[in-house]
């Protein structure tokens, strides 16, 4: 994974510089992460050695996400593989690399077997440009993402997150209650040599995250286990 490009982002690769320049952003040029990365700094639990396994699995991590969402063309996606790539969560169907960006980084990881009626956020009825709207007006200070844990090195990352912003904008009608959302989980990359991301593995607590919008949530421990229920 290569490092920060020169006046690139700190903690992600491949937005910046001669590589990108025929790159295709979803929004017409590279996402600006200052704000998130300023959350993430000030409220980061772990702090890792530049060039430790924990830092290249935490940038590899926040460079897959920037390019899953904002790259339009597989061929720009450097962190992915180019061939067999899929990516599931909570066990549930593995998506291609296609139908993970056809319908979106935050439909996808919020897919669920819940009927209609009893869902928060449809990931179903949503589009990649409206789910992206969504969590943008409601964390206004961007979801910032740190790796707690790693289990184990290539060629299968296993690895413990955390997810965390403010909810100081409105969700899906609900008001904003200004509190902090976090949820924890654990993911698994399968990579190949070169340590791109093959397949995605994420296992995490669905129901309790999106509840969290409709009430203020009760302080989280950093260290509870995240569990399947509510897919």
């Amino acid at each position: 994974m290569a490092s920060a490009e020169t006046g690139g982002d700190k903690y992600r690769s491949f937005m910046h510089g001669e590589g990108e320049k025929n790159t295709v952003w979803r929004h017409g040029a590279p996402p600006n992460y200052d704000i998130v990365n300023k959350l993430f700094e000030d409220e980061r639990t772990k702090e890792w050695l530049e060039e430790s396994l924990e830092e290249k699995v935490q940038r590899l991590l926040k460079t897959w996400e920037m390019e899953m969402i904002h790259k339009v063309r597989p061929d720009d996606q450097k962190s992915v593989h180019s061939q067999g790539f899929t990516a599931s969560t909570n066990g549930m169907k593995p998506l291609t690399r296609k139908e993970w960006t056809a319908i979106g980084g935050y439909n996808a990881f919020l897919a669920t077997k819940l009927p209609p009626e009893h869902r928060i956020y449809d990931p179903d009825k949503e589009t990649v440009d409206s789910g992206m709207s969504t969590f943008l007006t409601a964390f206004p200070r961007g979801f910032a993402i740190e790796v707690l844990d790693v289990y184990s090195g290539p060629p299968r990352v296993a690895f413990k997150f955390r997810h965390w912003g403010y909810m100081e904008g409105p969700f899906k009608g609900h008001p904003p209650h200004g509190q902090r959302i976090e949820f924890f989980g654990v993911c698994i990359f399968h990579v190949d040599e070169e340590m791109k991301v093959e397949k995605a593995e994420y296992f995490y607590e669905r129901g309790n995250f999106l509840a969290s919008f409709l009430s203020a949530p009760a302080a989280a421990s950093a260290s509870g286990c995240p569990v399947m229920r509510g897919n």
